[in-house]
């Protein structure tokens, strides 16, 4: 039977829906934790992609496309570590989350799933919607990059283009919600999605041995990969297989940059970003998880601008690594952050690379 949900505003519970009648975004009631002590990383069978880390899944239909195990590299012109999300399935970390919003899906016998999305997590949920066998539609800004448009609808999703911000094409996908022509299989608002992408940490852990790092650099949009590497984490840290919590400092665009304006005039003066379309969202559905992350472990927001989004593209793409511009935003945030003397010259610092050119 598919996992419960309930409401952390109200506490009201429910079968299954996509937000609480509050307003309020839904969690999983109880969120599985394996028993015993940490397995050695190498018995953990990579062929069955982030099911290998079921024991944390509140999801059991396992949809994958053979998504995470992704490298976690030596970037020592960084001074860092980078975990190479973008070699995902699909090109971007938005995979895992697919893979477990796609499964839960299929348990409830969804036939029709919807999403809207900038570019990467929709082509995710159409690419593994596919592979379950459901129909997708996908609602993207009307301004989509040709080649993410394409990528929705190379796997027969419908890409269903809006005319205006962000905000307008979240606001067209929940009326089709409304109008029941299909089940939420949203980045932002589902729990499932979050189930996969908590995996990220933890994986990132068991590459480490079960250690955590002392830092993670993230880019944040609705804080898909944040929240999720902070549940990794906090899962771990409750089963006993880390000891510690790393510290979580996020990087927005400027110019959207809720949680960096408010956080002690954070944001790095430079005009609007319109280089990192991946995460230009002004107001974050989760927001209040993002802040209690951020407290939780000591976390920080900054803003940084296109010219600094642009100096770091360019640094990886000389060093082979074929990112798109918002997979830039955190080696950038990583850089503002030393200039700040935020983090430690010492530090131990991984930084994923969130999506790859396109």
């Amino acid at each position: 039977m598919p996992a419960g949900l309930v409401c952390p505003a109200c506490d009201r519970t429910y079968a299954d829906r996509w937000r609480c009648p509050c307003g309020a975004p839904l969690e999983f009631a109880s969120p599985p934790r394996p028993d015993g002590s940490a397995p050695p990383f190498e018995t953990f069978d990579s062929r069955r992609g982030l099911w290998a880390f079921d024991g944390f899944l509140p999801v059991t239909a396992g949809v994958t496309l053979g998504e995470g195990f992704t490298p976690l590299v030596d970037a020592s012109a960084w001074d860092a570590a980078f975990k190479l999300e973008y070699v995902s399935p699909t090109g971007s970390f938005k995979d895992r989350g697919a893979a477990t919003v796609i499964s839960r899906a299929v348990e409830l016998g969804v036939d029709r799933v919807i999403e809207d999305s900038s570019g990467n997590a929709g082509a995710a949920i159409a690419a593994y919607a596919a592979n379950a066998g459901l129909d997708a539609d996908v609602y993207v800004p009307a301004s989509v990059t040709p080649a993410k448009r394409r990528a929705i609808e190379a796997t027969g999703a419908r890409a269903m283009a809006v005319e205006g911000d962000r905000e307008a094409v979240a606001d067209a996908c929940r009326r089709a919600i409304e109008a029941d022509e299909g089940w939420y299989a949203s980045h932002a608002w589902n729990p499932a999605f979050f189930a996969g992408t908590a995996t990220f940490g933890i994986e990132l852990a068991a590459q480490r041995d079960w250690s955590a790092p002392d830092v993670v650099v993230v880019p944040l949009g609705h804080g898909t990969l944040l929240l999720g590497a902070y549940r990794g984490f906090r899962a771990l840290v409750e089963a006993g297989w880390v000891d510690e919590l790393p510290r979580l400092l996020a990087v927005q665009a400027a110019g959207y940059a809720p949680v960096a304006d408010d956080r002690q005039d954070a944001s790095e003066d430079g005009g609007t970003n319109d280089l990192a379309d991946g995460i230009q969202i002004r107001e974050p559905v989760r927001r209040g998880a993002i802040e209690a992350a951020l407290d939780a472990t000591d976390g920080d927001a900054i803003a940084v601008s296109a010219a600094a989004v642009r100096a770091a593209l360019d640094d990886l793409l000389e060093a082979g690594l074929g990112v798109e511009p918002t997979a830039a935003v955190a080696p950038a945030g990583l850089r503002a952050y030393r200039d700040r003397d935020a983090v430690d010259a010492d530090a131990d610092v991984v930084v994923p690379l969130t999506g790859r050119a396109k």
